[in-house]
């Protein structure tokens, strides 16, 4: 694949630590970008889950390696750490081999807009769960990751592309739609009071590009389930992007226009949108 240029790159819920983790995917999507900050959302080492079961691949390690050579390399990269990573949050205000910790971020786009970062699982409220996860039930979702696994080894033994089965779930479901989309309501809300003109977080697994009552819903995604990420190209416009065998453009806002797209189209329609598809929507740095 060819080099992937953009200002500014946005990953969350990476799970690195899990079986359901496709660092493979988030490696290659690491190494063909090329971009000036990086910015962890939050999950990115499931302390969670190790602390329950020690389990890690070789991949995962190379994920982390390719993260410090970046900020070797000059991107700066800043560490957000969500509710699987919280004890990374006690060391805030520091810098690891260049990477910085930080509760939240603002970042200011090249366009002028300014958007609050966060992890988003302070938008979860106790009574609500912290993700639709709970609206399922654990053993459902345990089982819908454990179908995906298989899934996914089955096609690429038969050389097929990446088929996020979870979201196809996900998106037929009433409950965890109506779940979604009232969280997004709350994170649009809490930038509009704020006075930023969009909010970037993760926490949910479900990558979307929303325009809200004139406020921008961000959602970056995951890397357990639907391989996506958010960038910011040289024009100040953000964009959703899949990333694996055929990588795809799900979503793009500009100043001028939002064309929303959620991460469910990735398992609704074909990937018409591939790799070259991309390279036409930026100019190279």
């Amino acid at each position: 694949m060819a080099t992937f240029y953009c200002r500014s790159a946005f990953i969350s819920d990476v799970h690195l630590g899990t079986p359901d983790c496709k660092a493979a995917y988030l490696l290659d999507f690491l190494r063909q970008l090329r971009c000036e900050k990086l910015y962890l959302v939050g999950d990115i080492i499931d302390l969670e889950a190790l602390a329950k079961r020690a389990w890690w691949h070789a991949d995962h390690g190379a994920v982390i390696a390719e993260v410090l050579a970046m900020a070797r390399r000059g991107v700066e990269v800043t560490y957000i750490p969500g509710n699987h990573d919280a004890p990374m949050r006690a060391f805030a205000g520091q810098d690891f081999a260049g990477v910085r910790i930080a509760l939240d971020a603002v970042h200011d786009g090249i366009d002028g807009r300014r958007y609050h970062v966060s992890h988003g699982d302070e938008f979860d409220s106790e009574h609500i769960g912290r993700s639709w996860i709970l609206l399922l039930g654990e053993a459902l979702h345990r089982f819908i990751c454990w179908s995906n696994r298989r899934v996914h080894a089955v096609r690429q033994r038969m050389a097929l592309p990446y088929l996020p089965l979870s979201i196809i779930v996900k998106s037929h479901i009433g409950k965890a739609l109506a779940y979604i989309r009232a969280y997004e309501q709350r994170v649009a809300s809490d930038a509009r009071e704020r006075g930023f003109d969009g909010h970037i977080c993760g926490h949910i697994h479900f990558g979307h590009l929303r325009e809200i009552d004139g406020v921008l819903y961000l959602n970056d995604g995951d890397w357990v389930e639907h391989c996506t990420a958010l960038i910011e190209d040289h024009t100040g416009a953000m964009e959703l992007i899949h990333w694996s065998e055929q990588p795809a453009a799900l979503g793009r806002a500009s100043r001028e226009l939002v064309l929303p797209s959620p991460a469910a189209a990735l398992a609704m329609a074909p990937l018409a949108c591939r790799q070259r598809d991309l390279a036409e929507l930026r100019p190279a740095a």
